[in-house]
């Protein structure tokens, strides 16, 4: 997969935003994928992994929100 960064230098050098566009899927999917296992469940304590899953969460739809707003897509506060 390739690194955000590189993917927004390529769709802009190219003039190809489907090129961002479907970077977003991939990286929105690989969260759903991830999901799952980013919260505690029932009585069990938020461990170092957690916190760690929840920033990559956190950072993947800082990702999402601001690849959306270039190509002139308002992202929903919440899903």
């Amino acid at each position: 997969v390739e690194a955000h960064p590189a993917v927004l230098d390529a769709a802009a050098r190219h003039r190809a935003p489907d090129r961002l566009a479907r970077h977003l899927v991939r990286t929105a999917d690989a969260l759903l994928d991830l999901q799952g296992s980013v919260l505690p469940r029932g009585d069990e304590k938020p461990s170092a992994a957690h916190r760690a899953r929840l920033a990559l969460a956190e950072a993947a739809g800082t990702v999402l929100a601001g690849g959306l707003s270039l190509l002139g897509i308002s992202a929903p506060e919440y899903l």
